[in-house]
């Protein structure tokens, strides 16, 4: 919109030409009258005041002129600077950068009257400048694509030298017209001014006309150069939040991804933060602990803890306070599951960028069916493991008729006390292994080492044997004659014996031992009267019970000993000596 002031200011300068024009005319007029009715007094005015007044006339007129002129220049001036004012508001409104490279190149187009525009940045991977948009006269977009007809020379020298360049007519101009881009494309008027934010130049804006020459003069450049000082900043501010949102984005992706990880990962995994609340709680970890996540998420670690009856505090603090990693097993009661759930629990610190710490991330392993398979594997021969339909209920503690066998190393603990311990292992694992090839041959259960001695069962839910008996004493009997092989192989003086008990009765079997660590074992009368004969057996003897002999007297040989009183019992054991199986 124009200003009042300035339109009535050019109306009276209208009415002050048409005033003088008239003026102009009606001296004229007189002239011409006095030319033709008075000759003689024409030629004495023309003489005296013709020259005169025509000088102060046409004096007038140029003064007119001129002043029309500085007006205009002005008026441009003026319009230009509101122009840029408003512009400056326009592209500095939006964080679009498309949007704003589109106010801009519309902007630049309406300022300089160019034929055309184009806007380039730099790239700061290349260090090229890149045309990004590029718009005519009629404010079309002029397509990447096509070939960009311009002087790269002057848009280079404009990008290092940071100062702006304008040219009324680049054909002619020495600074140019030698260029290459200058002739072959026939470029006239030439306006390119730097993109700057501080020192740093991001750009330049390059306007020209190929069909005129005068378009654009030093306050052209100058009010372009203080346009692109304000799109430099529009455009920075653009890219930068382009690239926040970018960063977001990723973040939010980055996130997401973490989220369906945590949820896809068949660990459990639980975090903690410094207010000691739990603030990552996945779907692993509520199927592992049979807690869901609305009850756990924002409540304090030591609620969840106290809820699972899990004993693990200590290390919590433990890694809040030293920042290292801890590990543990644990067996817990798991609600709406049958058994003791076993977890293989690792509490590893949380670090930020700077290696602060967070708080505390904990990852659960539900190793229940892999612990019970392994143990199970320990002392259970490989045959028999895959067998076993039910690991739960097979391991449930219950009464049952069991066959026990007690095998020791006999002058062991004289013999290791001249051993190294390497030395030492070596040789008791010799024998173990002789042990436990026998009873893995009748199928029985290695159901622990101890010291020197080496405890198997017979017809446990893992095992069961209605020949259970039969099966440990044959057991008893190869052990001693796989000793008589072993010795051939061995000096005289690692030649050692095993001293056997078994005996068969009622017992309890099943998980028996803390929270923290199970094993499968049998207690009971049964298991003690074996201990008991087997520390009467002398070196390869095997002792068994009565109760025994009567089960396997059809095809063993056996001398009855002297009955003897066993710790815990009144009456005396009758007792018997195997030799061997009847041919």
């Amino acid at each position: 919109m124009n200003d009042p002031s300035v339109t009535q200011v050019q109306t009276n300068l209208k009415e002050l030409r048409q005033l003088i024009d008239k003026l102009g005319s009606t001296v004229n007029q007189q002239q011409q009258t006095l030319i033709t009715t008075r000759p003689e007094l024409a030629r004495q005015t023309a003489v005296q005041t013709g020259d005169e007044l025509a000088r102060l006339l046409l004096f007038a007129r140029r003064t007119m002129e001129d002043l029309e002129r500085r007006i205009q220049a002005q008026e441009k001036e003026r319009s230009q600077l509101q122009a840029l004012q408003e512009i400056g508001a326009v592209i500095n409104s939006s964080l679009d950068l498309t949007q704003v490279l589109s106010e801009v190149m519309d902007a630049i187009i309406n300022l300089t009257r160019a034929e055309r525009a184009i806007l380039l940045l730099l790239d700061e991977e290349t260090a090229e400048l890149e045309v990004q948009v590029a718009r005519n006269m009629d404010r079309e977009t002029i397509e990447k694509s096509q070939s960009f007809e311009i002087s790269r020379s002057i848009v280079r020298t404009v990008a290092a030298t940071g100062e702006p360049v304008v040219t009324t007519n680049a054909q002619a101009d020495p600074r140019f017209s030698s260029q290459e881009s200058i002739i072959s494309y026939n470029l006239r008027s030439i306006l390119c001014v730097p993109l700057r934010i501080k020192d740093k130049v991001i750009g330049v804006i390059y306007a020209d006309n190929r069909v005129a020459s005068g378009i654009f003069g030093d306050a052209d450049r100058n009010m372009l150069a203080a346009f692109a000082n304000q799109a430099a900043v529009a455009i920075e501010n653009a890219r930068l939040f382009r690239e926040i949102r970018n960063h977001l984005q990723e973040i939010t992706e980055m996130r997401d991804l973490m989220n369906n990880v945590f949820e896809s990962i068949t660990s459990g995994v639980i975090t903690i933060d410094k207010a000691d609340e739990v603030a990552l709680y996945n779907r692993a970890a509520e199927r592992i602990l049979g807690m869901p996540s609305n009850s756990v998420l924002h409540h304090t670690y030591q609620a969840l803890l106290t809820a699972l009856d899990m004993p693990v505090e200590l290390l919590v603090e433990e890694v809040k306070q030293n920042g290292s990693t801890q590990h543990t097993e644990m067996d817990i009661v798991v609600s709406k599951r049958m058994g003791m759930t076993s977890l293989n629990m690792t509490f590893s610190p949380l670090h930020d960028l700077q290696n602060e710490t967070l708080g505390v991330a904990v990852v659960l392993n539900d190793i229940s069916e892999t612990k019970r398979l392994e143990s199970v594997r320990r002392y259970l021969p490989p045959a028999l493991v895959d067998q076993v339909r039910d690991l739960d209920a097979a391991q449930r503690p219950q009464r049952r008729e069991l066959a026990v066998l007690f095998a020791d190393v006999r002058g062991f603990s004289t013999y290791s006390e001249y051993l190294d311990p390497e030395k030492l292992v070596q040789v008791i694992n010799g024998y173990f292994t002789e042990a436990v090839r026998a009873i893995t041959r009748y199928e029985g259960l290695t159901d622990k080492f101890m010291g020197d001695a080496v405890m198997a069962l017979y017809n446990t839910p893992l095992n069961p044997q209605e020949d259970h008996v039969a099966r440990a004493v044959r057991t008893a009997l190869m052990i001693q004659e796989r000793m008589r092989i072993y010795h051939q192989s061995l000096p005289a003086e690692r030649q050692l014996f095993f001293g056997i008990g078994v005996h068969a009765g009622e017992a309890v079997i099943g998980n028996v031992g803390s929270s923290l660590r199970k094993d499968y074992s049998a207690i009971g009368d049964a298991v003690n009267l074996a201990k008991r004969l087997q520390e009467v057996a002398q070196p390869g003897q095997v002792i068994v019970s009565e109760f025994v002999y009567t089960q396997v007297q059809d095809f063993v040989i056996a001398e009855a000993l002297d009955p003897i009183r066993v710790k815990g019992r009144q009456k005396l054991e009758q007792v018997y000596n195997l030799i061997g199986l009847k041919t």
